[in-house]
């Protein structure tokens, strides 16, 4: 017998998982996910500036966040519109476009309009859009039903880059102005800033089909 033929037959090889194959395609899984979050970011934060650093616009614009029970601005929707009569006082804007919801009894533009005047803000500074549905919606109806061509966008830090990004693939030369997200509910903010990544997506899809 030859030594070859003497050695013991090789057992086959059990295949163990390939811990780096996986972890670098659960990463790359994980980066395709947040790709349309970091695109919106990224374009958005190029256009963030501080309150006392804003160019003069067409607008100041206002986007809804909701109301209260008794039919008055929700406290991120105040922190938006003192900031917006803050900067119209200040000669940055002409005018304030409030954009929101409005329904049977419930009207965002009218409220928002109502919060500023007690601020003293003109009536006729004043411009309402009761079709401002969502982010997408008020941005390309300052351009489309306003003829704006530029403006200073107020909302919480959070939303802010989000916003600016549909702004500005709607066709307004938009900056943004960005307010505080602080809740006395911690959970909401948290998960607001969430939500911003499938957000995110629709944000793209909106700019596509546009």
């Amino acid at each position: 017998m030859t030594e070859t033929s003497a050695r013991a037959p090789r057992r086959p090889r059990t295949r163990r998982p390939r811990r780096r194959t996986m972890v670098l395609g659960a990463a790359g899984l994980a980066l395709l996910a947040l790709s349309p979050f970091l695109v919106v970011q990224g374009v958005g934060r190029a256009h963030v500036a501080a309150p006392d650093d804003v160019p003069t616009s067409d607008a100041v614009v206002v986007l809804g966040a909701g109301l209260r029970p008794d039919g008055s601005p929700s406290t991120y929707l105040r922190r938006r519109l003192d900031a917006a009569a803050d900067l119209h006082a200040r000669g940055v804007a002409p005018v304030i476009l409030v954009s929101g919801d409005a329904h049977d009894d419930y009207d965002e533009p009218a409220s928002m309009r109502a919060w500023l005047l007690d601020r003293g803000v003109p009536d006729d500074a004043i411009l309402l859009d009761r079709e401002g549905y969502d982010t997408h919606a008020t941005c390309t109806r300052a351009v489309d039903e306003f003829g704006f061509a530029d403006a200073v966008v107020v909302t919480q830090g959070y939303h802010l880059p989000r916003a600016l990004f549909s702004c500005r693939v709607a066709g307004l030369d938009a900056v943004g102005v960005g307010v505080s997200a602080a809740s006395v509910e911690p959970w909401k903010a948290v998960l607001y800033r969430v939500r911003e990544v499938p957000a995110a997506v629709k944000a793209l899809l909106d700019a596509v089909v546009r």
